[in-house]
């Protein structure tokens, strides 16, 4: 076997696939996988309809010699006699790689599907092919011979067919208790029937005692027989490899799967002994515990710091790694075990993912990962979560860490079925309010579905998206008198504390809460920002004097005066403060007797801290309960301890700066290169124009005006994370149209500048709505 002429036959399982790409939005594909060696002898699996993971668990026998080449291709059965578009990927493997695989059983493999070096179809492929080789039962010459062994020896005839105790099956071998008298006879017809695909008894339980029948119920008259006498009955205690230790025999399970059996201890193994091992004691000089066995030949190389070697109930041998909280049938030890190969060599030497996270690629082959458990993705490996970007700051860094512990939160999950909201354009405040209130929390936990009355869109995300933006216009809108604009300017909001001139105002208060609540829960923004002391007291932390800044600039600068200024025989005043409600001039006290109360130099850091709790948290305490009272329907309060204010204030509104180079950065083209003329007046349009126009047409193609925390790299899609996309598609004369679910504009290929720039501007100021193509 040396010889690179030599070949041999092995078994390739063909087994599952899984995250295979989707390139239709509305159906999945029918894939099916085609085994070829050499690109001469081809083998094909059956077709499995509409999945991204496919189940084949089909085994073929092939030819191979070392310097062969296997190939695994899966492809679209739907799509198959169309060009390139029913290929989903390939994996291809050496044939000394697979002669390796197949002698040792080195157990499940799973390969990256990759793309064909020939295509020209620039689609892309992502997913994962799970496979295994192993030797195949001994078929032709070799068990002609073995049939004609078996014939030879009249001595050991079926007196009846296997009992049904020989049909059960288990996935892993276990030896059965024999008596010593019964255990050479019994393990030779065992051996031959191994190696006759006639008959295989199948594996039984270790625990499980001998059938009554015995051997002497399955033979009919048993005769003293010399092994030797027996042709090539020694084989089943030799292999390719040489000679098996004392007491040690080969077997074939009925999946063609060899294993080893231990007369010395009464037990299996799946693989091969150290042919240089000494015979262990008899198993009646063994304590009755089961004693210890390892799973390889490394019985001498120590596990890695953190692994523990285990076996499931029916033996077969599993390794923990305690670092990651994770499982594995592949012993760490071996050299041939590839940890999960990541694109970036800086993930390359991480081991695999922690239990429950899957990688997956985008459309554009960009990593994102998937955390089953919580149902959530993110662009970030987690086995690196303290570096995710060298040159991300480290307040951004801070935040994603929190943000992924946040999301990760069994109280963040979404719930089964989905909650419907219905809503007119022109009744955008009334018609949510009805919709949000009459539902129960726990309905407001479920997929967020939105319907504009008279549109046909369907909500993948970007409905609700706009939702969230156009409500937060409505709302926080300072002419409803539930909020007002901050001191700062007319872009920070803040609770107004006549708000109550609405008899209805804390309803809406409640109302504003679950929006705020259902902002978070979702993963959205709301189009607004609020002045400092809103968050903090979200977070139940108290609010210090730089707050009041943005609530009342002139009151903000008397109180830094007084602190910094000797104020004896200079101020004189109580502790109380004057308010004007619609005209009427009111006195109001700061703590009980505040009236009695002067201010002096010694109790003035009191008098401070007083004006700053009543003008940020005592005046508006009624708001701010039905604030939290809608709030924390969603949102467990103790669930937003981990941010700070600054934090939370990204989590609710994201950033509203657009940095337009980042923008540019993370940006795909269908259709269109980066070079070509209509992207570069695409993005000279973009870069003259103002901050709020800039905002208008992000907003139009994806549905929210604000960019997430790490910018446009981590834009979200109806099914994760998806990049802005800006697609060839339309006539000249057509307005570019946007798909808000998938972060995409459909641009048309405009002649020049003047009319890419007059059909935008057109289509993010003149044009509203949803429809279906």
């Amino acid at each position: 076997m040396s010889s690179e002429d030599n070949s041999l036959l092995v078994r390739i399982t063909v087994l599952a696939a899984n995250s295979l790409v989707k390139r239709e939005v509305f159906s999945l594909p029918d894939p099916f996988a085609v085994v070829s060696v050499d690109s001469d002898r081809t083998y094909t699996t059956n077709t499995i309809k509409r999945t991204l993971t496919p189940t084949w668990n089909q085994h073929f026998d092939i030819t191979i010699k070392r310097s062969s080449t296997i190939t695994i291709q899966v492809f679209d059965q739907r799509r198959f006699k169309k060009r390139d578009q029913g290929f989903l990927g390939l994996v291809r493997i050496t044939g000394n790689e697979a002669l390796g695989h197949s002698r040792n059983f080195h157990g499940l493999i799973s390969k990256d599907l990759a793309e064909a070096e020939s295509s020209s179809s620039g689609s892309s492929v992502s997913g994962k092919l799970l496979f295994s080789f192993s030797l195949p039962r001994t078929g032709g010459a070799h068990q002609r011979h073995v049939e004609q062994t078996i014939s030879s020896i009249s001595s050991l005839r079926l007196s009846s067919p296997p009992s049904s105790d020989l049909r059960s099956h288990r996935s892993t071998p276990s030896l059965r208790v024999e008596s010593p008298q019964q255990t050479s006879e019994t393990s030779m017809l065992s051996a031959l029937q191994g190696r006759s695909s006639s008959f295989s008894p199948r594996p039984q339980s270790s625990n499980s005692p001998l059938s009554p029948l015995s051997t002497t119920s399955r033979l009919g008259s048993r005769q003293t027989s010399n092994i030797n006498d027996v042709p090539h009955l020694q084989a089943v205690y030799e292999d390719e490899y040489g000679q098996l230790p004392p007491g040690w025999e080969r077997r074939i399970d009925p999946n063609g799967r060899p294993y080893y059996v231990d007369h010395n201890r009464r037990t299996t193994t799946w693989n091969r002994p150290d042919p240089l091992q000494q015979p262990p004691p008899p198993a009646s000089a063994l304590p009755a515990s089961r004693q210890p066995q390892t799973s390889s030949n490394y019985a001498d190389v120590p596990l890695p710091a953190g692994w523990e070697e285990r076996r499931t109930p029916e033996g077969r041998p599993y390794f923990l790694d305690h670092n990651t909280r994770s499982t594995t049938w592949n012993d760490p030890r071996r050299a041939t075990t590839a940890a999960v190969s990541l694109p970036e060599d800086r993930n390359a030497k991480l081991g695999p993912l922690p239990s429950g996270w899957e990688m997956r690629l985008t459309s554009t082959n960009r990593v994102y990962f998937v955390d089953h458990s919580t149902r959530t993705t993110t662009w970030d490996d987690p086995r690196v979560p303290t570096d995710l970007d060298s040159n991300a700051p480290q307040y951004k860094r801070d935040y994603r860490r929190k943000l992924i512990y946040f999301r990760s939160q069994p109280t963040m999950r979404t719930k089964d079925g989905k909650c419907e909201i219905n809503v007119r354009r022109n009744m955008m405040l009334e018609d949510s309010y009805a919709s949000i209130m009459k539902c129960r929390p726990d309905d407001l936990k479920k997929r967020l579905v939105i319907r504009f009355d008279g549109e046909d869109g369907l909500d993948y995300g970007g409905v609700s998206r706009e939702w969230f933006f156009l409500i937060s216009h409505e709302v926080f809108d300072p002419s409803y008198g539930l909020f007002q604009y901050s001191t700062h300017d007319n872009y920070t909001l803040q609770i107004n504390w006549l708000s109550g001139i609405n008899p209805d105002h804390l309803s809406y208060f409640t109302f504003v809460g679950r929006i705020m609540g259902l902002t978070i829960f979702h993963r959205r923004f709301l189009d607004a920002s609020f002045v400092p002391s809103f968050y903090k007291v979200i977070l139940g932390k108290k609010p210090s004097l730089s707050d009041l800044e943005g609530i009342d600039a002139e009151l903000h600068r008397s109180m830094v005066w007084i602190l910094n200024n000797d104020i004896t025989d200079v101020l004189e005043t109580t502790f109380t403060t004057t308010e004007d409600r619609f005209g009427e001039i009111r006195e109001v006290e700061l703590r009980t007797g505040g009236a009695d109360m002067h201010v002096t130099e010694a109790n003035k850091k009191e008098y401070v801290d007083a004006v700053v709790e009543y003008r940020t948290r005592t005046r508006v305490k009624a708001q701010y309960d039905a604030f939290m009272t809608g709030f924390k329907e969603l949102i467990p309060v103790d669930m937003v301890d981990v941010f700070d204010e600054r934090e939370l204030e990204f989590l609710i509104g994201g950033v509203p700066e657009i940095d337009t180079d980042d923008w540019i950065s993370y940006t795909d083209y269908r259709g269109y290169e980066k070079t070509d003329k209509v992207i570069e007046w695409f993005w000279q349009v973009v870069r003259s124009w103002p901050a709020e126009r800039k905002s208008r047409l992000l907003q139009f193609v994806t549905g929210t005006s604000r960019v997430p925390v790490n910018g446009f790299k981590d834009l979200q899609g109806s099914d994760g994370p998806r990049r802005f996309t800006i697609d060839k598609s339309g006539d000249p004369s057509q307005l570019p149209r946007s798909h808000t679910c998938f972060n995409r504009i459909e641009l048309p290929p405009y002649e020049d500048y003047a009319s890419l720039e007059k059909k935008l501007l057109f289509a993010i100021e003149e044009t509203e709505g949803f429809g279906v193509e």
